[in-house]
């Protein structure tokens, strides 16, 4: 049995304010965490100071790994610009040691040449910026059939061409991995592992979209044991973090009970 480093994905409890989604994430064990920028009334949209996350993160004895995300990353401009500044500067203020960059997902620059080409532009802005501020970019191709990056190869041949593996990570998301029917992986380019299940018996491939996505329990169909452990014996070392968006996870009155399950249940897959 391989041991797995847990991180825990703001998304697993989305209604709990910053303290007590930290407090959440040290009563399991975790000490590493993932904020977002896009859960209404809460870090960062609710207006709170990265200094006071940066509090909260040491009180709690948590280390925030990343900020989830900087959407459309690959369709740069200067409000994509301004964005990611924005978002830069709070992580590096805060303390987060990376920034999620997601690409566009509206079935636009999907063009052979184009998608490459934007992938690059963007990386060679984004670059400079977070190495100013000791910041990773951590990007993760999405395996919908609509999105304008859904290959992990694409974005490692990228990353390497620029010379910026120093600069910028993959993530790989589980679910995405599957949907996306890309069989590489990628171990030693990989900054962050994003967990989530399907156990819907019924929903296509090609139909599970995030709120299909739960907890890893036994019934999962992306089997994430199998991933998870690929990556780990292929020499990944980085954490393993639970992002579940469905509305039933997030509906549950003991996260942590069903957070424990599955935690217990990967330990022993693995």
């Amino acid at each position: 049995m391989t041991s797995i480093r847990y991180a825990l994905n703001h998304m697993a409890a989305p209604k709990l304010g910053i303290d007590d989604f930290f407090a959440l994430a040290k009563s399991l064990g975790i000490d590493a965490v993932e904020i977002r920028n896009d859960l209404d009334g809460n870090a960062i949209l609710d207006g709170t100071q990265p200094s006071a996350i940066k509090t909260a993160a040491a009180r709690h004895g948590v280390t925030i790994i990343s900020i989830n995300a900087l959407q459309r990353f690959n369709e740069w401009n200067d409000t994509r610009a301004a964005e990611a500044r924005e978002l830069i500067d709070y992580a590096a203020a805060c303390g987060a040691k990376a920034l999620v960059l997601v690409p566009k997902n509206d079935g636009t620059g999907r063009e052979d040449g184009a998608r490459q080409a934007n992938l690059r532009q963007s990386l060679t802005a984004l670059k400079p910026m977070l190495d100013a501020a000791g910041v990773i970019g951590l990007v993760e191709p999405l395996g919908f059939e609509i999105c304008s990056l859904s290959s992990k190869t694409e974005a490692a041949k990228a990353i390497r061409e620029l010379g910026a593996e120093g600069s910028f990570k993959l993530v790989h998301d589980t679910f995405h991995h599957h949907l996306a029917g890309e069989a590489a992986i990628f171990a030693d380019l990989t900054g962050l592992i994003h967990i989530s299940g399907v156990d819907d018996a019924k929903v296509t491939v090609s139909d599970m979209r995030d709120p299909h996505r739960v907890l890893v329990t036994s019934a999962d169909r992306l089997d994430n044991a199998g991933q998870v452990r690929a990556l780990l014996q292929a020499g990944y070392i980085g954490p393993c973090s639970f992002e579940p968006f469905s509305p039933e996870v997030h509906g549950l009155q003991d996260p942590a009970a069903a957070l424990r399950h599955s935690m217990d249940y990967l330990a022993s897959a693995v």
